[in-house]
């Protein structure tokens, strides 16, 4: 989760909203990393988690990704929950709750709806301080900036 803050922060830096994404093997190696790339690339999609599981899928030359672990610092969206389940990720690893949009266990909860061919194991709240705390501090400055 650490290294999904840097990653975090350095999109935040860039204009992006700031969240970061990693994706581990099942012997705990980095196979790929992302994220939030929406406005530099133009690009609704660009979700930290999506760019990391499209990241992932290249290096492993394969798009199931169940041996996988996908550390987030922002609990997933609907978009980003439903490609996880389509990618059969083994865990999600979360760091906050989104109260808006969160697709995990905040708003609705994709991985045990009866649509979802997948059970993602979840595990929520894995720094949980440190990643509320960058994207409020993100979200104060943006709003300083615009009045």
């Amino acid at each position: 989760m650490n290294r999904a803050l840097e990653l975090a922060q350095a999109a935040g830096d860039l204009g992006e909203i700031p969240v970061g994404a990693v994706i581990i093997n099942s012997s705990g190696i980095l196979i790929a990393e992302g994220e939030n790339r929406k406005e530099r690339d133009k690009d609704p999609t660009a979700h930290a988690e999506i760019v990391v599981m499209r990241k992932a899928a290249k290096a492993l030359l394969n798009w199931r990704l169940n041996e996988c672990t996908l550390y987030v610092t922002l609990e997933p969206c609907p978009m980003c929950a439903g490609a996880m389940v389509q990618a059969r990720i083994g865990l999600l690893v979360y760091g906050v709750d989104d109260p808006k949009t969160g697709a995990i266990r905040t708003v609705v909860n994709i991985p045990d709806s009866a649509a979802s061919n997948h059970r993602l194991r979840v595990i929520g709240g894995i720094m949980e301080s440190g990643c509320r705390q960058q994207l409020q501090t993100w979200f104060a400055n943006r709003r300083r900036k615009i009045l």
